[in-house]
């Protein structure tokens, strides 16, 4: 059974070593690195997204790399949502007063990227930049200056299956969750329902070699895991609909009441969203 704390999104379960994520590094960044390059994951385990780890930072040669999976419209604060992650992971290395000591620091060169697969029209590549939810000085009545004093840039990659081919055909884990996550899609469009979709994603990968041993080892986790991360993102289109705060705060429910309209039973609501069975019954 899933920990009720919080879940693993797929993404992150199927990326949580370091040879993994330095096939993964090397097809993004477009590099090449040899096998022994230490790669030390240090995803922080406090910052959640609904419930939901969708974010994996790991240091690879010296550089600080954070990934986060998106599957609806890319949030267009997320270069706010990096520079306070990065804080958080550089104020962890930084012990004690050795900000104000004498000696040089020495900090890891920041990379950012966002992984889309989200089913709506996005272009290859995009890159959103922290100055894009600056003020205009002018509208402040200040002289306008050329360039911010900080600034902060995330490349976004779409990865969905016929996207940016080149990236996700030099990673077999990446080329095998887009293909993956593609034939979810390809059943629900068929009139499955979300729950037969993944099973018969599940079926489809197993007899075709992708994903194989991964299946094999998290097979009974797949499903709700899934369940989880989609009905989260329809909590979340929910919540921005309602334009209500306690949309967000009660996402959980939410999705707990997608998920019993959806035919889901209890037991499986209970380690999607981490509610009680009676919290449930009450829903109903």
């Amino acid at each position: 059974m899933i920990n009720k704390k919080f879940k693993d999104s797929l993404f992150t379960k199927l990326f949580c070593e370091p040879d993994q994520l330095r096939e993964l590094y090397c097809a993004l960044g477009g590099v090449t690195l040899p096998p022994d390059v230490p790669v030390s994951i240090n995803t922080l385990e406090n910052v959640l997204y609904m419930d939901l780890y969708n974010d994996i930072s790991f240091e690879i040669g010296g550089k600080l790399v954070v990934l986060i999976e998106h599957q609806s419209t890319i949030n267009p604060n997320i270069a706010l949502r990096l520079l306070l992650y990065y804080s958080k992971v550089t104020e962890k290395r930084v012990k004690g007063n050795a900000l104000y000591s004498r000696k040089h620091l020495s900090i890891p060169w920041p990379e950012f990227y966002v992984l889309y697969n989200g089913p709506e029209s996005f272009p290859d590549e995009e890159t959103l930049r922290l100055s894009d939810l600056y003020e205009n000085p002018k509208d402040l009545g200040l002289p306008e200056v050329l360039s911010p004093s900080l600034d902060l840039k995330v490349k976004v990659i779409n990865i969905n299956e016929g996207r940016n081919e080149a990236i996700v055909n030099k990673c077999k884990k990446l080329s095998e969750y887009t293909t993956f996550t593609a034939k979810i899609r390809s059943f629900l469009n068929e009139g499955d329902s979300l729950e037969e979709a993944i099973e018969k994603a599940v079926k489809y990968c197993s007899k075709h070699g992708i994903m194989d041993e991964f299946l094999e080892i998290y097979g009974s986790e797949v499903l709700s895991m899934i369940l989880m991360e989609w009905n989260t993102e329809d909590a979340i289109a929910y919540a921005r609909e309602e334009g209500r705060e306690e949309g967000w705060e009660n996402a959980n429910q939410e999705v707990a009441r997608n998920a019993l309209v959806k035919g889901l039973s209890v037991d499986v609501i209970s380690d999607i969203t981490g509610l009680s069975l009676e919290e449930i019954e009450k829903l109903k």
